[in-house]
C-alpha cells in the first residue's frame, strides 16, 4: 500500500497526474496547465516530484498484484 500522509495533494490528484503523465506523451509543464484547467494551481516541479516517488511504487504493485492472464488461448490462422 501506497502512503499519501504528509503529502500537499490530496490522493486522487496524485494518481491522476502519475498516471496522466505515464499513459500519455506530456511534459510537467503540459500538465501544469491541465492542472490549471481543472483549477488546480500546482508547480511543475511537484509533479515531477510526485512521479518519481510514486510511478515506481505503482508499477511494483502492479506487477506483483498478480492479475496477469494470457491474453489469448486459441490458435487460429487466417486463410492467406
Amino acid at each position: 500500500m501506497i502512503d499519501f500522509k504528509d503529502r500537499r495533494f490530496n490522493r486522487e490528484f496524485i494518481l491522476i497526474c502519475v498516471g496522466w503523465y505515464l499513459a500519455y506523451p506530456l511534459s510537467y509543464r503540459n500538465m501544469k496547465e491541465i492542472m490549471a484547467k481543472l483549477g488546480v494551481q500546482v508547480d511543475d516541479t511537484s509533479i515531477y516530484r510526485c512521479v518519481q516517488k510514486f510511478a515506481p511504487k505503482l508499477e511494483a504493485g502492479f506487477r506483483r498484484s498478480g492479475n496477469k492472464r494470457p491474453v489469448g488461448t486459441s490458435r487460429q490462422t487466417d486463410e492467406t
